[in-house]
């Protein structure tokens, strides 16, 4: 084995040392790896695209368990709209493969829901995370998955489902990859459509009656893309908001189509950094020009995203330091969304915060997972901050998320615990009261800890004397 040195892709701030990296291509091969690591007495994360920021994919001087080889899709269900996959299968291997074996049917599956903003995410990951995408009336992921099967602490596979280990399986989904390691997840999919883009610009006073307004229309999905520049009025409180509704009997979405190319999306980015009037007209210019345009309703969810795409931004750019960008989420309740927004710009423009991206979003109850985060019908609002890479740049970003996340508290809302390890234990608690509980039922079912993580480290540490120990300040 060899020692390796492993980050994550989008913020580059998870740097970690482990002892190797161990390719999965198998449900053997879990089963080997993990028997291995209890036999040495060593610890092991798991990782698939690499893109989570909050260190849960990563140990420090454990083995990581790459399960990049596991992409194959096990068994597909054409009656019931059911694909087993397993779950280092990233979404646009996931799509592909449904577009190619039904490209000769009338009727076809897709899926329902994924993470936007990037593609090259695993489903393994995804369930872990229990993410969402932008559909307007969805919950969170878990309400997608029939069953998945689990590799646990000893090395045994088990299927958990509702119905089949369910306390195990309210864990899993949404627990981080603490519990075992998933192997295959079996995801009902929905009826592929062709959906038209519907595209206006809107001010936040009117968008969730806007919203209503769409989902009573019938429309599947949408989101509200906010304008970043401080100096506008326009700040946080306009933007493009884009909705997806179906077409009965279209063909399919016709070639040459107005679409950003790479180059295209990289000045945009280089714009939001330097010229974010600019980057506004550009950008909105863009979108209301694509309005009537039809999308398949998976290809639709793709997103154009560079691997290492700040690097040579900073170059263009001329900084000294290196940055990239690192995501929060807040949710608040609907009704709380405008005055949520109008005391974020203040707060914003008062510490010259940096935002370069930011969306808006609808989610459903999830009433499954243990660790729900989507506990009421939110809205969802997704912030992008330019972070420098120093001990200052580090601590500005950190001290912007922990406002936000008062911001959000205060309206009776809550945080995503996936992009960061960021706030403080009272912010924890507060949205996240069972987390104590979490961290003991990790114990309950994986008692050597096998399975670990940077987040699991972190928030056991703060913890401790829940767990019977001392508890690092936080």
């Amino acid at each position: 084995m060899a020692v390796a040195t492993v980050n994550d892709i989008h913020s580059e701030l998870n740097e970690t040392v482990v002892e190797a990296v161990v390719a999965l291509d198998s449900l053997d091969s879990i089963q080997a790896a993990v028997r291995a690591a209890a036999e040495s007495g060593t610890q092991v994360a798991i990782a698939g695209g690499r893109h989570a920021m909050g260190g849960q994919q990563f140990c420090a001087g454990g083995r990581l368990l790459d399960t990049r080889g596991l992409d194959r899709v096990l068994d597909f269900d054409r009656e019931r709209g059911i694909i087993e996959v397993e779950a280092g299968l990233q979404w646009p291997g996931l799509i592909e493969w449904l577009r190619a074996e039904q490209q000769a049917g009338p009727h076809q599956w897709g899926i329902a829901q994924k993470q936007t903003g990037a593609d090259r995410l695993s489903l393994g990951g995804a369930v872990s995370a229990n993410v969402h995408g932008r559909g307007l009336t969805l919950a969170p992921l878990v309400a997608d998955i029939e069953s998945l099967v689990l590799v646990n602490a000893d090395g045994d596979p088990m299927t958990c489902s509702r119905e089949e280990n369910p306390e195990l399986f309210r864990l899993v989904v949404g627990g981080y990859g603490l519990f075992g390691c998933v192997y295959s997840a079996r995801l009902k999919l929905v009826p592929r459509r062709v959906l038209e883009r519907v595209v206006e610009i809107a001010s936040l006073d009117e968008l969730m009656p806007l919203f209503d307004r769409r989902i009573a229309d019938g429309f599947l999905y949408g989101d509200f893309q906010f304008a970043i520049d401080p100096a506008s009025d326009d700040f946080l409180r306009r933007g493009v908001f884009s909705c997806y509704r179906p077409v009965e009997g279209a063909e399919a979405p016709p070639a040459g189509q107005r679409v950003l190319s790479t180059d295209d999306w990289q000045s945009l980015i280089y714009l939001a950094h330097t010229d974010k009037a600019r980057a506004w007209e550009v950008y909105s210019t863009h979108y209301l020009a694509t309005s009537g345009q039809l999308y398949y309703s998976d290809a639709h969810q793709f997103a154009d995203y560079s691997d290492g795409y700040h690097g040579p931004l900073d170059v263009r750019l001329g900084t000294i330091d290196a940055a990239t960008e690192m995501i929060t989420e807040i949710y608040v309740p609907r009704d709380r969304l405008a005055d949520f927004m109008a005391t974020v710009a203040d707060d914003f423009r008062e510490h010259d915060t940096n935002v370069v991206y930011g969306t808006i979003r609808l989610v459903e109850r999830d009433e499954e997972t243990f660790l729900a985060w989507a506990t009421d019908r939110w809205a969802c609002i997704i912030f992008n901050i330019c972070t420098t890479h120093t001990p200052a740049g580090i601590e500005s970003s950190a001290e912007a998320f922990r406002r936000l996340i008062d911001r959000g508290i205060e309206r009776g809302g809550k945080y995503y615990l996936t992009y960061h390890r960021w706030a403080t234990r009272e912010q924890v608690e507060t949205c996240y009261p069972q987390f104590a509980e979490f961290l003991r039922l990790k114990r309950r079912f994986d008692p050597e800890e096998r399975f670990q993580s940077e987040w699991h480290r972190h928030y056991s540490a703060m913890f401790a004397d829940a767990l019977g120990g001392t508890a690092t300040p936080a």
